[in-house]
């Protein structure tokens, strides 16, 4: 299939980079239009086409992913004009419904909108796709195999949508803070900040893949570390007192909370 992306930012060059690298697509295969010129020149410098503008663009594909900020999103699909009807879209667009997408277009394609997160940027994003989708079932197993080639991907209502932007979505800052304040320890101790700032992060980063890799609960990976009056029960002590899981489920259920109300 031919495969579109309104907008070359970020995430939509993410998404692209990682999946030619993963060779879930071909340079040639890949057409782009943004708005901004140096990002259609980082376009062509991988070998992928520019499209004249986004109508253009939409003729030219057989899915388009719409990769654009909120407050471009009406403007974008307006100059789609009618390129769009029958045609598959995929929407990473935060906070806009497939109603809301259906109703800027002038006609009817398929959609199925998703939500990414940033460590797609790494090729490790987690991707929440909605179920209400009329995409045929060659265009569901052409988006996950897309987005599986960069990161995880797990099906959800349109509604819980707003549950992932604050989980997954929102994760990778309340991560990075722990990871942060976790190497402000090691600083507070005599650790060097590079050193404690690398060891913070790749205890993250290998415990979340034990996780993953073996199917083991987060509460047995705590239990297996915390042997009895050692060191790390004292710590995990000391979070508890200061109220970590409280807080951490309070970030997501609040940013759940405003993306709803956005």
């Amino acid at each position: 299939m031919k495969f579109g992306v309104i907008g070359f930012g970020n995430m939509g060059g993410a998404i692209v980079r990682g999946a030619l690298a993963k060779g879930t697509l071909r340079a040639e295969d890949v057409n782009v239009y943004d708005i901004l010129e140096n990002k259609n020149e980082e376009a062509r410098a991988l070998g992928l086409h520019v499209s004249a503008d986004d109508e253009a663009l939409c003729k030219e594909s057989d899915i388009v992913l719409l990769a654009v900020k909120p407050q471009q999103m009406a403007e974008a699909l307006g100059m789609t004009k009618k390129a769009l009807d029958g045609k598959a879209m995929l929407s990473i667009v935060a906070g806009v419904s497939i109603d809301r997408l259906q109703a800027a277009i002038d006609g009817t394609p398929r959609i199925l909108r998703l939500l990414p997160n940033t460590p797609a940027l790494v090729f490790e994003g987690a991707f929440g796709l909605c179920k209400e989708t009329d995409f045929t079932a060659e265009e569901k197993q052409f988006a996950v195999d897309l987005f599986e080639s960069i990161g995880v991907v797990e099906w959800v209502k349109e509604y819980d949508i707003d549950a992932v932007c604050g989980l997954s979505g929102g994760g990778p800052a309340y991560v990075a803070m722990f990871i942060e304040a976790l190497a402000d320890g090691g600083v507070k101790q005599g650790l060097t900040r590079p050193v404690a700032t690398k060891l913070a992060a790749q205890t993250v980063l290998g415990t979340a893949k034990m996780i993953l890799e073996t199917g083991m609960h987060p509460g047995q990976v705590k239990d297996m570390v915390s042997s009895p009056a050692g060191t790390t029960i004292e710590g995990v002590e000391a979070l508890e007192a200061g109220g970590m899981r409280h807080a951490v489920m309070r970030a997501v259920v609040v940013a759940t909370d405003r993306s709803r109300e956005l």
